[in-house]
């Protein structure tokens, strides 16, 4: 089970194929961030392979797998999103699309028969991946006197912090990117630094 402060996704891009009576199944699978992300990942499989007679896909987004959607792109209803999605969640994964692209080969073969053509290709696509564990990070931002940058680097040190910004003046100012989990540990101690002030992201 994953932590509350972690979640699956991809590792990379990948390819799953499925052929049946002439019809060629060619799935391809992202992790990704955004809907913008989703949306260019789309658009280009749409220019590349324009002649394909489907484009079905299924994403779904957020760390609790809260944002999803599946398209049967003019297949018969919930014969070709929902089993793509349906892999996507059996993985338990979350940041990932599954477009699935289909080259009609003159024979139909039924909603059972497109159930699993898109469910096999979507499958060799996440088999061909790798699932990682991902951290949920935020970032912490703040300032505080020269003098104290022992007992900033000290909790840095301590936490194994990653820095992600740093200015060195006689008013200094760090960006720190740290695990969900131990954020509010990170800031109590922190707050007991004289001169130290957090700043809020606008």
């Amino acid at each position: 089970m994953a932590a509350e402060d972690t979640f699956l996704t991809l590792a990379k891009e990948s390819e799953g194929f499925y052929k049946e009576k002439g019809s060629k199944f060619i799935a391809f699978a992202y992790p990704v961030r955004s809907e913008d992300d989703i949306k260019e990942r789309l658009d280009a499989l749409r220019k590349k392979y324009y002649d394909a007679r489907h484009h079905c896909y299924a994403w779904v987004l957020g760390r609790h797998q809260d944002k999803f959607r599946a398209n049967d792109d003019g297949e018969p209803g919930h014969s070709a999103g929902d089993p793509i999605l349906g892999q996507i969640k059996s993985n338990n994964l979350t940041n990932t699309l599954i477009v699935v692209i289909r080259y009609f080969g003159g024979t139909k073969l039924g909603v059972s028969g497109l159930i699993n053509a898109y469910k096999v290709s979507a499958a060799e696509a996440i088999e061909e991946n790798e699932i990682i564990e991902e951290i949920v990070k935020e970032t912490l931002n703040f300032s505080f006197d020269y003098i104290k940058m022992n007992d900033v680097m000290k909790i840095i040190k301590d936490f194994d912090l990653e820095i992600l910004n740093q200015v060195f003046e006689m008013n200094c100012e760090f960006s720190l990117l740290i695990r969900e989990a131990v954020i509010q540990e990170v800031k109590a101690k922190l707050e007991k630094i004289e001169t130290l002030n957090f700043i809020e992201e606008e």
